[in-house]
């Protein structure tokens, strides 16, 4: 099966995040036809090979999307190929990834290895669901591990994790007629201060995310216009640092808000790999980049735990979650060399430079 062919396939089968069963089935078949050994979890899938009792490499990208928003054009189901540029729901998060993974391994599983890969398509990534995290203890101890995903093949060493935070101010209601009189505290009023705050909040930036801002994204409060509320509620979401502790990050924002602060999310978690890791160095070597970069949107790495990562991938992530998402036949191309040149570098380099 050639590039171009894998990749149609996988656009043209959907796989909103949770309804992954079609594609999970169609590349379970497709797998044990070429000899793999298939493992399944719901919607998850695995596979390995090469020389065993050796390093071990995971390849993991996601097989979900997100839904279809407003503004394509023609189906987005339906793959659609302009000259070599391929239009489709998750074309380019993170198909393209599925596809160049599969091809460098089709080519890897055919050559001696000094290493063992695992290559595990999940589930769920868009909703943070039943995918990496669930089968991680199955998988055993990897020494390195690469998360596919739209980058340019830029070599990102950090991620961003994501902390959620739900803010209620309290106050006291009466009638608004009445309210100077009564000494009635306005929540919304008492709100309004804490968002002001937050807006005005720095934090330090980091070497390879650079700097960051808590943006209050939704808010509610208030049953009557005629009534002084006695309860606003808001969110904060902050895009945290490797450097960053959630819990820490919640005690701060308490203490510096009127309003209560209680921690929605914290499970993505930020995460960095040293540059001197094998993994980074074999990365930047098959990409040919001089360092690595940062990444500012989650994606399963979060799941991981302590295992040496990089995220990286064909594609360009502003290209996601957006109409017309699409990905070309050469980048397609590019990540499969690249994948496959990162698993042979990678079995070779083992000790950190100091």
């Amino acid at each position: 099966m050639n590039p171009a062919e894998l990749i149609t396939l996988l656009v043209g089968t959907p796989s909103v995040s949770g309804g992954e069963g079609a594609i999970a089935d169609l590349l379970q078949d497709l797998l044990t036809a070429r000899g793999f050994q298939v493992h399944r979890q719901d919607h998850n899938l695995w596979f390995s090979f090469g020389a065993t009792g050796g390093k071990r490499l995971l390849l993991n990208s996601h097989l979900d999307t997100v839904p279809p928003c407003a503004g394509w054009e023609g189906d987005p189901f339906t793959p659609i190929w302009n000259g070599t540029r391929l239009q489709g729901l998750g074309a380019n998060d993170a198909k393209a990834s599925v596809a160049s993974i599969l091809l460098a391994a089709f080519e890897l599983s055919e050559q001696s290895l000094e290493g063992e890969v695992t290559v595990a398509l999940t589930a769920e990534e868009e909703t943070g669901g039943n995918g990496i995290a669930t089968i991680l203890g199955e998988l055993g101890h990897f020494d390195g591990a690469v998360v596919g995903e739209p980058t340019g093949l830029r070599v990102c060493a950090a991620q961003r994790g994501l902390l959620v935070l739900k803010c209620t101010a309290r106050g006291q209601s009466g009638h608004v007629a009445n309210a100077q009189m009564l000494g009635a505290e306005n929540a919304i009023h008492k709100a309004a201060r804490d968002i002001t705050r937050v807006a005005a909040m720095e934090f330090p930036p980091h070497q390879l995310l650079g700097s960051q801002k808590a943006q209050v994204t939704q808010i509610q409060g208030g049953l009557w216009r005629n009534q002084v509320p006695d309860a606003c509620e808001f969110f904060i979401d902050l895009r945290t640092g490797p450097d960053q502790d959630h819990d820490e990050l919640a005690a701060d924002f308490q203490g510096r808000l009127e309003s209560q602060v209680a921690i929605h999310s914290k499970r993505y978690l930020p995460k960095s790999t040293d540059p001197r890791q094998a993994i980074v160095r074999a990365a930047l070597q098959a990409a040919g980049k001089a360092g690595p970069v940062g990444s500012g949107t989650t994606s399963d790495w979060a799941f991981l735990g302590d295992i040496p990562t990089v995220k990286v991938g064909p594609g360009d992530t502003f290209r996601s979650h957006r109409p017309n998402e699409h990905i070309t036949l050469a980048e397609i191309e590019a990540g499969a060399a690249f994948y496959q040149q990162l698993a042979t570098l990678f079995f070779a380099l083992q000790v950190p430079h100091e």
